[in-house]
Parts: structure tokens; C-alpha cells; sequence
């Protein structure tokens, strides 16, 4: 089962964009999946408008909380956790720059309208 974990920007674009990540990614992977976000891309969310309506399209769809340990960016966290059996969500350039040099599959917003998996 592949890991899908949730980067900030991601979700902010998502709501801004006014695209149903949960269905797109149905649409996308069509093999058994997990969604997931690590704890430290909740506390980046706080400081952002829409937190209110993130959180809860997270809680709706059961979306997995990974508690980390440590002070490190929200990107260090993720390319320290992620393996082969993980994708990430990512809007980041240098991010997906990084998970590309690991081999690690990303997902990303494409003409502000639908998901691409990379």
C-alpha cells in the first residue's frame, strides 16, 4: 500500500483552486493508498485563512496525522520520511526536485483544474 502525505502548499492551492484532491486522487491512483500529513504541516496551516476548512476535509476523509520529532521545515521532514512507498503531494519546486533524486512519486497540481501523478 502506497502512502500519500499532503505538503502545505498543496492544500492551500487545492482550496484556493477549488480542486476535490480526494476525488482526483481516486481518479489518479488506482491502486490501495493511505493519505496521510505530517503534524508540523498542520501547525504551518494554522498561520493560513483557510485552516478551518482544511481541518475538516482532513477529518472527513480520514486523512492520517504522522507525529514528528524536532524543529526541522516541513520539507526537511518529508524527504527524511518519505521512501519508495511513498507520494507526495507537492506544489514545491525544490521539493519535488528532492523526492525526484530519492525516486520518490509526487503529485502535483496541473492548470489549476486536476491532479498529475509524476
Amino acid at each position: 500500500m502506497k502512502k500519500i502525505v499532503f505538503d502545505t502548499d498543496f492544500l492551500i492551492d487545492s482550496i484556493k483552486f477549488r480542486i476535490n484532491i480526494f476525488e482526483e486522487i481516486k481518479r489518479i491512483c488506482d491502486f490501495n493508498y493511505e493519505l496521510n500529513i505530517i503534524d508540523k504541516t498542520l501547525d504551518e496551516i494554522k498561520n493560513k485563512s483557510r485552516l478551518k476548512l482544511i481541518s475538516e476535509l482532513l477529518k472527513a476523509n480520514n486523512v492520517n496525522i504522522i507525529k514528528t520529532l524536532g524543529n526541522d521545515k516541513v520539507d526537511d521532514l518529508i524527504v527524511k520520511l518519505v521512501d519508495k512507498d511513498y507520494i507526495v503531494a507537492t506544489q514545491d519546486q525544490g521539493l519535488k526536485r528532492r523526492l525526484k533524486n530519492k525516486g520518490v512519486l509526487i503529485i502535483t497540481i496541473r492548470q489549476k483544474n486536476y491532479l498529475a501523478l509524476l
